[in-house]
């Protein structure tokens, strides 16, 4: 995915973006839908450090965690 976004956040970002051009009449926000896919690669998700690593650390343990089968 583009530099840490993923699939929901680039999603979101389009639906803010979007939000955004309607509601102010945004030139500027009409130029970057208009070239979504050049203006992509200069969005970046920026988040405290400490909530990073709690997220990676909460993924982490997921994976570790025993699957309980539910079956017939």
């Amino acid at each position: 995915m583009l530099a840490n976004l993923t699939g929901f956040d680039v999603e979101r970002l389009h639906v803010l973006i979007t939000r955004h051009a309607k509601l102010t009449g945004s030139a500027r926000a009409a130029d970057i839908l208009a070239n979504w896919k050049a203006f992509l690669p200069k969005f970046r998700k920026v988040m405290p450090v400490e909530f990073r690593r709690a997220l990676n650390e909460m993924k982490k343990r997921e994976s570790e965690e025993p699957k309980i089968a539910i079956g017939a």
